[in-house]
């Protein structure tokens, strides 16, 4: 959910810029083509006018006919691995390739194909080291530049990928995919402010024709440093642009949530939940909600569902909370201890542990629960906290 709007997949429309590599690869191809024999040059026009089409079997014996008279044909090699690439056969459009630059090694067609089929088997190192052979031959080209910056950034190499997303910038300063990327990239490792700057720029810019992942990544940005009045103003501009957004759903939700304000957090909750009433994330947070309420009978029955889908350990914990709540400590110890067990570093369930043998009376085996986290080696300020609260 924190990578929310993928660099080049931004939806075009006259306002929505787009890379348009594939279509102008297959131009670029068949401008090409006048070089080679006719025969040949007629088949791979067709053929490549077909992958632009879509028409994917047709491309395939366009360019398997081709092969039964030139088996190490670089335009058929090439085309047969776009058609396996489109197809989603990245292991196949890989041999393909690479039998290609066997036999003309250096073939940017090839080698962008490569990458961009490694990138998709999630393979980012083998996808920038063929990024980079082939920037050698075109170490301008900007659509290229910002998928070694994606892939950088996939691997977390926060250096590199800034370097070259600002690379892109200076050679075209509104470059959609740069800025977004560098959203990304301080997203990913928490700078917010830094990510919001680059996604107000291009709110800026587009203003309401903005595609809609942005607004819900300024939105998260805001979620994330506890804005959320301004959060809730992009998450609701996209759900005017998409009432069923999940995003701008769970975005709104989780910021009346930090608002406290849990009955709006409720009626997005539960939105959520008519489109995916098995979501139990979803169930444990609308759980929660109803339980702050007051509302335990509401909020018992959903924990249960989501116990019902699976265990969950917030629907353990809220159903623990509840019976708290309602002063059933024998109840609520049992299972907290239960949950202890499960996840033994969690400072929270100890601190809910020790508040129900404290409200029981029972302060000693309170400050045994609390010391007993301690042993573990960490320092967490509540627990300190709380354990001082017993000496004063």
């Amino acid at each position: 959910m924190d990578d929310l709007l993928e660099q080049n997949d931004i939806q075009s429309s006259p306002h929505k810029p787009s890379h348009s590599a594939g279509n102008q690869r297959f131009e670029e191809l068949a401008d090409s083509f006048e070089e080679a024999v006719p025969e040949i040059s007629d088949l791979s026009k067709r053929g490549y006018q077909f992958l632009k089409e879509e028409r994917i079997t047709e491309a395939i014996d366009c360019f398997n006919t081709i092969l039964s008279v030139d088996d190490n044909n670089n335009y058929a090699l090439v085309g047969m691995g776009d058609a396996s690439r489109k197809r989603g056969n990245f292991k196949d459009a890989v041999n393909y390739y690479q039998m290609c630059l066997t036999y003309h090694p250096g073939n940017n067609y090839a080698l962008f194909g490569l990458a961009d089929c490694y990138k998709a088997l999630n393979q980012y190192h083998k996808a920038i080291e063929i990024w980079e052979q082939y920037l050698q031959h075109d170490e301008k080209n900007v659509t290229v530049l910002t998928r070694v910056a994606d892939a950088y950034r996939k691997i977390r190499d926060f250096k590199n990928s800034k370097s070259v997303y600002l690379e892109v910038l200076e050679m075209e300063s509104w470059n959609p995919y740069a800025i977004i990327g560098l959203g990304h990239l301080h997203y990913d490792f928490k700078e917010y402010r830094d990510a919001l700057f680059y996604w107000e720029k291009m709110f800026e810019t587009y203003k309401d024709n903005v595609d809609i992942r942005v607004l819900t990544s300024i939105g998260n940005c805001h979620r994330k440093l506890k804005t959320f009045e301004k959060g809730i103003v992009y998450f609701e501009k996209a759900l005017q642009r998409d009432p069923f957004n999940f995003y701008a759903l769970f975005g709104l939700a989780d910021c009346y949530r930090g608002l406290n304000q849990q009955s709006h957090s409720l009626e997005y909750w539960n939105r959520i939940l008519e489109q995916d009433p098995r979501n139990k994330v979803i169930l444990t947070r609308a759980g929660d909600a109803y339980r702050n309420l007051g509302d335990y009978e509401q909020a018992v029955d959903y924990y249960q569902r989501a116990l019902n889908i699976e265990f969950d350990t917030y629907a353990v914990l809220g159903l623990a909370m509840v019976a708290k709540a309602l002063c059933k400590y024998t109840e609520a110890i049992e299972s907290l201890q239960r949950l202890v067990q499960q996840d033994p570093k969690n400072h929270r369930l100890y601190m809910e542990l020790a508040d129900c043998f404290f409200r029981k009376g029972e302060k000693h085996k309170a400050q045994e629960v609390l010391e007993e986290f301690q042993k573990q080696g960490i320092r967490n300020t509540y627990v300190i906290e709380f354990i001082e609260k017993f000496n004063s």
